[in-house]
């Protein structure tokens, strides 16, 4: 809970007067929010809203973690930033915005963002936490780290279309994360807004309310999403709220847990393969070119060389509108199925995609399907861009 109340000036009680004559928050409601400390996970398309209204609302310290670079198809969504800003860390980008928002709040920078190693130390710096992070193993990550640390977490995700919310806390006796899934999906079965695209003005929606729930509890306001799942059907302008029970099975915070601490392997995606499964990165494969899997380094080296591989683009059509390996042979993935034997057999094929997970499902279907020869680009054109060709526009 936030620390005791400090004392606001003159300029301060004009700014948030509209808060303080609401019943609810008043004078010392609104002191509570100045001493309170809170930490947002990502400056993104969730973490943007967040903060701006945090800030505007007199949170007096807002923590930022976040270690990316602001690239220009963030701002589609990411409304914290601007177009000049573009190249720079995002966390200078939200610094200059929120201080030109409310100088009277402190705001404290963790460039390294959350990692096993710091998390619990971080955690334990603030009062709550809004998790705007925007893959797997973070939010796990981040989900059992706020157990540990007992701090309630303000969880927030989009997917295309569709948003969802809920204030997780078993501290107070509501469920976490793990009680709605209790474990990672497996990498490449659940495409990450890169992949599947995001509703831009959706994440304005989730933000804004994962914000809103913060202030609540740090009011000490007993209504609360803790306890319930807030659906956004942006399509359908629909909301639904679904109850979330504490699962009494649940790994972390059941009765008979199994994560006892944060361990790395709860939050990376396994590498190793099944009994029967393709080998990865050269496993059980002498000839390194016909790994499942490549860096780019290595493919720039291949695709230079005397014999280079069949290069194969499985992007959707706007994809290869904006870049694209010279070289390229493009079919859509949904496409290649269908024209499978128009692809070479007796040629390696160097498949790739955006960021690499519809490439590694389309090389494993080539393998099973007899093109043993098929490899994967690890990270796709996206780290291609960034270690082979700087010049190449981004998405």
């Amino acid at each position: 809970m936030p620390k005791p109340s400090v004392e606001l000036s003159p300029e301060e009680i004009a700014r948030y007067s509209r808060h303080i004559i609401l019943p609810q928050v008043g004078l010392e409601g609104q002191k509570k929010l100045a001493a309170a400390r809170v930490l947002l996970i990502g400056m993104g398309g969730l973490g943007s809203p967040a903060s701006l209204y945090l800030a505007a609302a007199g949170v007096g310290t807002l923590g930022l973690a976040e270690m990316d670079k602001l690239e220009a198809h963030n701002l589609q969504r990411q409304i914290l930033h601007s177009t000049e800003m573009v190249g720079s860390p995002k966390i200078d980008s939200a610094r200059t915005r929120l201080n030109s928002l409310n100088p009277h709040i402190i705001i404290q920078e963790h460039r390294q963002g959350v990692t096993i190693d710091n998390v619990i130390d971080l955690f334990s710096n603030y009062d709550l936490i809004i998790d705007g992070s925007d893959n797997f193993p973070t939010r796990y990550l981040v989900n059992d780290a706020a157990f540990f640390t007992r701090k309630p977490l303000v969880y927030g995700s989009i997917f295309q279309f569709e948003g969802q919310l809920s204030l997780f806390h078993p501290e107070g006796g509501g469920p976490c994360y793990r009680c709605l899934f209790p474990h990672m999906p497996e990498p490449g079965s659940v495409p990450n807004c890169e992949e599947a695209g995001v509703f831009g003005a959706l994440c304005g929606v989730v933000g804004s309310l994962q914000a809103m729930e913060a202030i609540k509890f740090l009011l000490g306001l007993e209504q609360s999403l803790m306890g319930r799942l807030l659906v956004i059907e942006s399509l359908a302008m629909r909301f639904r709220s679904l109850r979330l029970n504490k699962e009494p099975a649940c790994p972390l915070c059941g009765t008979n847990p199994s994560i006892l601490k944060l361990s790395e392997e709860n939050y990376e995606f396994s590498c190793q393969p099944e009994e029967g499964e393709i080998p990865r990165d050269g496993e059980d494969n002498e000839d390194s070119e016909h790994a499942i899997e490549i860096g780019v380094e290595e493919a720039k080296k291949w695709l230079d060389s005397e014999n280079p591989p069949f290069l194969l683009d499985v992007r959707e059509d706007f994809e290869t509108e904006v870049c694209q390996i010279s070289g390229s042979h493009h079919i859509p993935m949904r496409e290649v199925p269908a024209a499978i034997d128009a692809l070479p057999r007796d040629r390696p094929i160097l498949v790739y995609c955006h960021h690499g997970q519809r490439s590694l499902m389309v090389t494993q279907f080539l393998r099973g399907k007899g093109l043993e020869k098929a490899t994967n680009l690890t990270g796709g054109i996206h780290s291609w861009a960034e270690i082979c060709e700087s010049q190449m526009t981004r998405y």
